[in-house]
């Protein structure tokens, strides 16, 4: 199938990767005492020169307790990321969220995960 939205990135770096792997156990991600997302469904993402990312299904998180805010960011592999606050409250933790909305062919299947910055969530890795 002829690619209609391929990277650009991979033109000029046709050896980098963006490899995406199941996560064989179940992850939970909590913040400001909440359960965020819990799931059997996560994906591994190993990129490039950069430390491996839990991507997790849109359908398990709890979208309620995220808020929508105006950052975006640019990949030439990924795409156009768009950002969520946790908001709990009157507490909330800004940009900890990001996903792709319509990512870029060679990562398509993104566009159903979002992901958490580790440094501003609590991650747990459960079960065998």
């Amino acid at each position: 199938m002829a690619k209609t939205n391929p990277g650009p990135g991979y033109k000029d770096y046709p050896d980098y990767r963006v490899e995406m792997m199941p996560v064989q156990k179940s992850v939970r991600v909590e913040a400001l005492g909440k359960v965020i997302v819990q799931t059997d469904g996560a994906l591994e993402v190993n990129e490039t020169r950069h430390q491996p990312v839990i991507y997790f299904p849109r359908r398990d998180v709890r979208f309620d307790f995220l808020q929508e805010n105006n950052l975006t960011t640019y990949c030439p592999f990924k795409g156009e990321a768009r950002y969520w606050n946790i908001r709990i409250g009157s507490e909330h933790i800004g940009s900890a969220v990001w996903g792709y909305d319509a990512p870029y062919d060679e990562v398509s299947e993104l566009a159903g995960y979002v992901a958490f910055y580790g440094d501003r969530v609590d991650a747990v890795i459960m079960g065998d």
